[in-house]
């Protein structure tokens, strides 16, 4: 795993800490684990994959799709990062 850098030199974690974890523990099939790790990684996951699918077969209401999901998944960041400062 890549340290973080930001922890490293600060002492604080960022907004993306957690998410390589996340990631290695959906592919160990460790599913509530990665949700507890980086709450954002389903909202993650879903927004790049309706962006790839989007790429090749063209929706009617894509863009407010991609909106309300990029919306979610930034506000799930902002808040469990905050709240992970608070503890």
């Amino acid at each position: 795993m890549l340290p973080c850098l930001n922890k490293k030199l600060f002492g604080v974690e960022c907004m993306g800490c957690g998410l390589q974890r996340s990631v290695s523990l959906i592919f160990q099939g460790e599913f509530i684990e990665a949700f507890y790790i980086y709450p954002a990684i389903y909202s993650l996951i879903a927004l790049f994959i309706f962006i790839s699918i989007n790429i090749f077969f063209k929706f009617k209401h894509s863009n407010k799709v991609i909106g309300i999901l990029a919306i979610l998944s930034v506000s799930t960041i902002i808040i469990s990062y905050l709240i992970k400062l608070i503890n």
